[in-house]
């Protein structure tokens, strides 16, 4: 999930010069923000987190989507505070963090998720984001109404800090439990005034679902979505955006019926030729074909 963008004038040579020269392959321009999940950059994050935004920012992003913060380390070894530095040098917000909260979900200890709201507060987000649930606290419905109600209570935490709460899925939310799916418990057992959910296209297209019409069950409630094209050849890796199977044109189309505010490119495997250039494509595709 770690990753990057170029920027680019010339429209017409946007997807070519993406690979070739990322530092030039997105521009912002006056169309809605292109974020960046900064975990498809996780191989050359962590060993230089200053040159890696550098990077991120010549590439024409201006939002990113943190991860990978600890009580211990914070963000590789940069407080909060420092990181925020980083981000403003750069031009860089990070609307949202990815934060492990499998304490807090498993056992209900609250130093995490208190930890990971104050971290969010001093970098200026609007979300704090559960990026993943340990396979032993979902094994069936019941777990997954238990997991609803923590989710909540966390979720009036974070509104108290003036934050709000999301949920981030992947695939195995959408396995039936009984009747029903875990996915579908989490989306009818949360309070939508507490809580929003980040809805990965790639993980719902690859479960066999439809994004679409879980905006339609669902209005407004899938605030945040992540973008990564799923390979032709084997479903199991991502592709650039634009050369793989999932048509995104339509979902787009609908974003005011999902309520999306922002979307970040993911990518966590298969990059050609590298982290960078392969999601420079993906951003220059969805400049020149998509917004």
């Amino acid at each position: 999930m770690l990753s990057r963008r170029s920027f680019i004038l010339n429209s017409s040579m946007a997807a070519a010069a993406a690979l070739l020269i990322p530092s030039f392959a997105c521009v912002a321009s006056d169309k809605k923000l292109v974020g960046l999940q900064l975990y498809s950059l996780r191989d050359e994050l962590p060993k230089d987190v200053k040159g890696t935004l550098v990077k991120v920012a010549k590439a024409g992003f201006k939002e990113v989507e943190t991860y990978g913060f600890s009580i211990k380390d914070q963000f590789w070894g940069l407080t909060p505070a420092e990181f925020k530095k980083l981000l403003d040098d750069n031009g860089l917000t990070a609307p949202s963090g990815h934060y492990g909260l499998g304490s807090y979900l498993t056992d209900g200890n609250t130093e995490e998720l208190k930890a990971a709201i104050a971290a969010a507060k001093v970098l200026g987000s609007e979300y704090v984001t559960i990026p993943w649930l340990d396979e032993s606290i979902r094994k069936s419905a019941n777990d997954y109404k238990k997991i609803a109600v923590k989710i909540n209570e966390a979720g009036k935490l974070a509104k108290e800090a003036g934050i709000r709460l999301a949920y981030h899925n992947h695939n195995f939310e959408f396995e039936k439990q009984g009747d029903t799916t875990g996915y579908e418990i989490l989306l009818k057992g949360t309070d939508k005034n507490l809580v929003d959910f980040e809805l990965d296209l790639y993980w719902v297209v690859r479960s066999g679902n439809d994004p679409i019409k879980l905006f339609k069950e669902n209005p407004g409630r899938f605030t945040m979505w992540h973008v990564k094209d799923m390979d032709k050849a084997n479903p199991a890796l991502n592709a650039e955006v634009g050369t793989g199977s999932i048509n995104f044109k339509p979902i787009f189309a609908d974003a005011k019926l999902s309520g999306m505010k922002h979307f970040f490119v993911e990518h966590e495997t298969n990059y050609k030729p590298n982290p960078i250039e392969s999601v420079a494509a993906s951003c220059a595709y969805i400049k020149k074909e998509i917004i």
